[in-house]
């Protein structure tokens, strides 16, 4: 990626980041566009650029992890076992960017019963569902890549892509509803393996 391309990857990102963090501390309908491009130190010009709502770019977060689990998993060593490839390429989507960094989320249990009004605006849950639909192709020929199958005609890498987005939705999910009591990281290691495993009955 040149230098062009990865500045205007890091404003996408502070500016879905800068959204993100104002939903939570405002709420959804008290939010203007305006607000989002000053906590990103940008116009509503250039906001405009990047986006077409807010609810585009809160969710755009939720969309280019998704993107990016993608091209992880093509980058794992290729003798890794294909459900420690998905689970580490999961992983490495949800380490924080400089943006998070810059701007570090505040108590956990206030910042999750934000998030969970967050999620819960309709609008929000639309866009959330375009981003998977995106996603989810890519994932396909990600998975169809490493397994030596064919997205174009196979059924196992679109079921496999559907599983990887239902472990995601439904950590994420449950991390909300605990109030973030359990990390992300662990929930997503024991969610892959839960599913690797075939989802066996609890003991």
């Amino acid at each position: 990626m040149g230098l062009r391309e990865r500045k205007k990857a890091e404003t996408r990102a502070a500016l879905s980041w800068a959204a993100i963090r104002l939903t939570v501390e405002r709420g959804y309908e008290a939010l203007r566009v305006e607000d989002i491009a000053a906590a990103a130190g940008v116009s509503p010009r250039t906001f405009n650029n990047y986006f077409s709502s807010k609810a585009e770019a809160i969710t755009s977060r939720h969309l280019d992890r998704l993107v990016r689990f993608a091209a992880e998993v093509r980058r794992r060593p290729p003798a890794e076992p294909l459900w420690d490839a998905l689970a580490g390429a999961a992983l490495a989507g949800f380490e924080p960017g400089p943006e998070v960094i810059a701007h570090p989320v505040p108590d956990p249990v206030q910042w999750a019963a934000g998030l969970r009004v967050m999620v819960s605006e309709p609008a929000l849950q639309g866009e959330m569902l375009r981003a998977g639909a995106a996603a989810r192709d890519e994932i396909a020929a990600a998975v169809a890549e490493r397994t030596g199958t064919d997205a174009a005609l196979d059924l196992y890498p679109h079921l496999l892509a559907a599983a990887v987005l239902a472990v995601v939705d439904t950590v994420t999910t449950h991390h909300l509803r605990t109030g973030a009591s359990a990390p992300v990281e662990r929930l997503l290691t024991e969610g892959f393996a839960m599913v690797a495993a075939g989802l066996p009955e609890p003991r």
